[in-house]
C-alpha cells in the first residue's frame, strides 16, 4: 500500500472545488492566490500556486538584483559595513574609500 496522502473534495456544478485546508498550507495559498493545473508526464495532475509579481516591483525580482540582495546581506553577516550619524559623515567616509582605491590602483600599475 502506498504511504501517500490523500485529500478528498468534491466538484460543483460549476466546476468549483474548495481546495483543502492541508493542500492550501502545503502551497502556501490563500484567499486570492491563482493556482496553476497541469499534467506531468505520468497523466497525473499537477497543482502549483502562482506568485504574481506587481509590474511595478517586478525589478526587485530579476535574477541580478536578487544577486545583489544575497551579496548585501552576506556583508551584512560578515559585519562588512558602517554606519553614521548623519550624511556628511557617510559622504566622507567615501570619499576616503575612493582615495584609498585609488591609491591602490596606482600601487598596483
Amino acid at each position: 500500500m502506498s504511504d501517500q496522502t490523500y485529500y478528498k473534495s468534491r466538484i460543483r456544478s460549476k466546476g468549483q472545488i474548495t481546495v483543502p485546508a492541508e493542500v492550501r498550507d502545503l502551497l502556501h495559498a490563500n484567499e486570492g492566490d491563482d493556482l496553476a493545473f497541469c499534467m506531468d508526464e505520468k497523466g497525473q495532475v499537477v497543482i502549483t500556486r502562482l506568485q504574481t509579481i506587481p509590474p511595478e516591483q517586478a525589478w526587485f525580482w530579476a535574477e541580478r538584483w536578487q544577486k545583489m540582495e544575497r551579496e548585501a546581506q552576506a556583508d551584512l553577516d560578515a559585519g562588512r559595513m558602517a554606519a553614521f550619524d548623519n550624511v556628511e559623515d557617510a559622504i566622507q567616509y567615501l570619499h576616503t574609500a575612493a582615495e584609498a582605491e585609488s591609491h591602490d590602483a596606482e600601487d598596483h600599475a
